[in-house]
């Protein structure tokens, strides 16, 4: 590290949730440490701290996909925020329902004021410099950044955290944008929400397509509909007659994502026992370091009998070996089961499943154990050094669950059940329908239905496959192979610290990237929990060891 009179500049661009959790992590340790720095965080964003997905202006009908109950984020020492839920009941005079599930926007508010409690405690050592980052290089005396046409240097450390920048369009999203220029289509990204809802006025009485049915579909539908005045109760749903006239969401396999229990009561069915969570952190840190068969076989030895355990526990009966054989498939082909329901029957089967009046199945037991110990999947994964083939199948494996695991509110289930009832939804053509462009628009074709739309909304969200980066400076420094996926599917590179690596596995020096663009090297970094976890810890003793080596070397 080439210091400047005792004090080490770093440059961080970005800075939402993830940039935060890292700093948050970096101040703790210049706390305990004689470690002198200078911070730059490079964004444009108007909410610093929250970032996109948690814009404090971003419409209450976004959710987040988290209940109270289980929001861990716990803030450092220095900060005088509180727990969300104690800054939440000082914020609005009311006590947070555990069982609820906060806007997206709530949360961004409480991560502006943790920004604001960290810049107070750091006094100066944090500047935030609201321009858009070009380029990143490397130079002789360090590296620089060109922000607003400028060149900014020389840093002795850059740290990325680019969450999910602009991509390519996929084969399908470029033909389609190239049609909509050329026809009168309409063809539009689910955020931000409250753009959506405003383009929506123009939408009373069309007839509109969802691609993708993930979580960001709910969200789209409540712009759709409680957005334009339409509103739920018991009895179902109320239209205001501003909606669309009929909505179609699709994906691959049609199905919707299960929801999580709806009480705190009957997500304590899927508890582990200490022991099972021992036994399973155990047996995830062995896999991360072994063979693609050894690492199957070290999980399910411990998720296994956990999973036979809980379903004994509520009364559901399954042949013996029926969850080894479960478990078998989900590794071979993620995500696949229980895909022979058709959408709505798949539906109500979640709902049912999250509200108790059925049964759990082998397939959501595993989905909320695996929910519980995300925690100890990235303790064991994080820090160690995965073969490609391996890592592969362990986020493959990871993301397959995310149907249980990262599932959304009952409430949401509940409505997309009532708008299908209303005859606002239609989940005929949500299983992988073909298409057809025409001069309106879009003709959706299934086998026994088609429906011809005229505004399609895209709700996916892009794998983090760096090829398809085209926003800078993530492009820039891929095409120069600074940084280098994994293996196929997985994303670029990084030492346990957040360390850059080029393809020989030869680290880039001063070069930490954190967040999704890592996923291989790290696991389950789509969780707001991730950001403010043990990778930015790692990454921020990392930077405090660096300049204490280069200061008893007498390089500074």
């Amino acid at each position: 590290m080439i210091a400047e009179a005792g004090l080490a500049r770093i440059a961080i661009l970005g800075l939402g949730p993830r940039s935060l959790g890292a700093l948050e992590a970096l101040v703790t340790h210049l706390q305990d440490s004689a470690c002198r720095v200078a911070v730059d965080v490079f964004d444009p964003s108007d909410a610093p701290g929250a970032g996109p997905n948690f814009h404090p202006d971003e419409s209450p009908l976004c959710l987040l996909n988290i209940p109270f109950r289980d929001i861990a984020i716990r803030p450092p020492a220095f900060s005088r925020c509180g727990s969300f839920a104690d800054w939440y009941a000082r914020h609005t005079g009311e006590q947070a329902d555990p069982d609820s599930f906060p806007p997206r926007a709530v949360m961004g508010q409480y991560l502006q004021a943790r920004l604001h409690d960290l810049r107070t405690t750091a006094q100066g050592t944090v500047a935030i410099i609201p321009e858009r980052v070009s380029r990143v290089e490397h130079s002789a005396e360090g590296w620089r950044v060109k922000a607003g046409g400028t060149w900014r240097a020389p840093y002795d450390e850059v740290l990325l955290t680019p969450g999910q920048p602009q991509v390519r369009p996929d084969d399908q999203l470029a033909e389609w944008q190239a049609h909509v220029g050329r026809s009168q289509g309409t063809l539009t990204r689910a955020y931000p929400a409250n753009q959506l809802a405003d383009r929506a006025r123009d939408w009373t009485g069309c007839t509109v397509a969802i691609r993708g049915l993930g979580l960001s579909t709910f969200d789209v539908l409540r712009v759709l509909t409680c957005g334009q005045g339409g509103s739920f109760d018991a009895k179902g749903y109320h239209p205001s007659g501003c909606e669309p006239a009929r909505i179609y969401p699709f994906s691959l396999n049609g199905h919707p994502p299960f929801p999580k229990p709806v009480t705190a009561p009957l997500d304590a069915r899927f508890d582990l026992h200490r022991a099972e969570v021992t036994r399973l952190s155990r047996a995830i840190a062995q896999a991360a370091e072994t063979d693609p068969d050894s690492a199957r076989a070290a999980i399910n030895a411990a998720l296994d009998p956990a999973v036979t355990r809980i379903l004994s526990e509520c009364h559901r009966q399954v042949p013996q070996g029926a969850v080894s054989e479960w478990l078998h498939r989900e590794w071979i082909k993620p995500g696949a089961q229980e895909t022979d329901l058709n959408p709505i029957e798949s539906l109500r089967m979640g709902i049912g499943l999250a509200d108790g009046t059925l049964d759990p199945t082998i397939g959501y037991v595993a989905g909320q154990v695996w929910r519980k110990i995300q925690d100890d999947l990235r303790k064991g994964y994080n820090p160690a050094d995965t073969p490609a083939e391996t890592a592969q199948m362990l986020v493959g494996f990871d993301e397959g669950l995310k149907r249980y695991s990262y599932g959304p509110p009952l409430s949401a289930a509940q409505e997309l059940l009532a708008l299908v009832e209303a005859g606002i939804v239609d989940l005929d053509l949500a299983a992988d329908p073909d298409f057809t462009l025409t001069e309106e628009g879009w003709t959706l074709q299934g086998a026994e239905q088609n429906a011809r739309v005229s505004v399609m909304i895209d709700a996916v969200l892009p794998s983090p496959d760096l090829s398809a980066i085209a926003a800078a400076p993530v492009a820039s420094l891929v095409d120069a192979g600074v940084l280098a996926s994994l293996a196929d599917g997985l994303a670029a590179r990084t030492a346990p610290d957040g360390h850059v690596l080029d393809q020989q596995g030869h680290e880039i020096p001063q070069l930490c990237l954190l967040g999704r663009l890592a996923l291989g090297s790290v696991i389950a970094v789509d969780s707001l929990h991730d950001c403010f976890g043990k990778s930015s810890y790692r990454w921020a003793r990392g930077v405090c060891a660096r300049w204490e080596a280069d200061h008893r070397t007498g390089v500074a």
